[in-house]
């Protein structure tokens, strides 16, 4: 399961890994992980069963990677994951994004014809985030297209990603399978403190401008507490200076973290105001916690919440402003809308459920290979 990120390192998707790979353990399948290293973590470690293969590489964040240094994991990858196949004996690879790590895929395939199946997770997929990454997909179109025809299957968490894969090439093979969350992760018999929160990285499409013009006119009794850094957190700091309400920014915060766990089991509401989402684990995590949820119709933010969520416009500060001041007046509409959300979360998302689906893709995959069975 290569992945250029993987727990400390990364966002949703990195954590999607750890929580799949674990899954597939804890039901009797053998999981090597190939990821990148960072200063203080080990080359090798086992993580709830997982081997978990870090491979040396100059990266600077934890929560950004940068093109260099995606290209420079490619090529310190490539070697361990040869030595991995020569030991041992695997039925498939799982990769996750379809850039960079696909590129390792393709390679292996061709080399010893082992199947791949792909995981996209938004930002490696053209027309997703075009406010940073169109020149790249532009330059790598070529390299793309031979990546994803090559693989057995392209998993796609939700019909959003779906649409914009199928938009680039109508003839890839596809599926969607939903990120998993561990439900009870989060308690919710913590007091609720009249907080709002937000959990993201910092970037233009995430639309925290948004939220912060919809409160700078609105006398709240709640505190606004900001989690995440980005390219965007300067200008976001700068907007908040001039607005009365309390407004916190934690910048980046460990997702295992004790103080990030106190501001999910403490708050009352979370909001989300992205433009353009895949299948955001920040929501999930809101709906175990219990949460009143404002995020974003006609994303992959509105097919994480269904109807468990009050529903905004994209772009659109008015209507977070008119939810924002029904939620906050109403602490029993909070409440009811937070138990809603945790119980989707149980019935649609759990690990379990979604690793049985990653399980059967895998077994079509290899049961429609000439010579190779599930």
């Amino acid at each position: 399961m290569p992945c250029y990120e993987f727990p400390p390192l990364g966002g949703g998707g990195s954590r999607v890994v750890d929580g799949l790979s674990r899954q597939l353990v804890d039901d009797g399948h053998e999981v090597d992980v190939v990821t990148m290293g960072f200063r203080g973590l080990p080359g090798h470690d086992v993580v709830d069963g997982v081997n978990v293969h870090r491979v040396p590489c100059v990266r600077l964040k934890e929560h950004h990677c940068t093109m260099p240094e995606a290209a420079a994991y490619l090529f310190a990858a490539m070697p361990r994951i040869k030595r991995l196949v020569a030991r041992r004996s695997y039925d498939i690879n799982h990769t996750h994004f379809i850039l960079p790590d696909g590129f390792n895929a393709f390679r292996l395939e061709k080399s010893i014809g082992l199947p791949y199946v792909i995981t996209a997770h938004g930002s490696d997929v053209p027309g997703y985030n075009p406010h940073r990454v169109r020149l790249a997909h532009w330059l790598l179109a070529p390299a793309w297209r031979r990546v994803t025809r090559g693989a057995s299957m392209l998993v796609c968490p939700s019909r959003s990603i779906a649409d914009l894969v199928n938009r680039q090439d109508p003839a890839l093979a596809t599926t969607e399978i939903p990120y998993g969350f561990e439900v009870g992760r989060y308690r919710t018999d913590v007091p609720r403190r009249k907080r709002i929160l937000v959990v993201t990285r910092m970037l233009e499409r995430k639309g925290v401008q948004y939220l912060l013009q919809a409160v700078s006119d609105l006398s709240l009794e709640h505190e606004l507490h900001i989690v995440g850094d980005g390219p965007w957190l300067a200008p976001l700091r700068k907007m908040a200076a001039g607005i009365e309400n309390t407004i916190v920014f934690h910048g980046w915060l460990d997702n295992r973290s004790e103080e990030l766990t106190s501001l999910y089991e403490s708050s009352e509401i979370f909001v989300l105001p992205s433009e353009a989402e895949n299948f955001p684990v920040s929501l999930m995590e809101a709906m175990s916690a219990g949460l009143a949820i404002v995020t974003t119709r006609g994303t992959g933010c509105e097919e994480v919440v269904g109807s468990t969520g009050v529903l905004v416009g994209p772009k659109n500060p008015s209507e977070i402003r008119a939810a924002l001041t029904d939620l906050t007046g109403n602490p029993d509409r909070c409440r009811d809308l937070g138990d809603a959300a945790r119980a989707r979360l149980g019935s649609e998302f759990g690990w379990p459920s979604v690793a049985r689906r990653y399980v059967r893709v895998f077994q079509r995959c290899l049961a429609e290979r000439p010579g190779r069975s599930a």
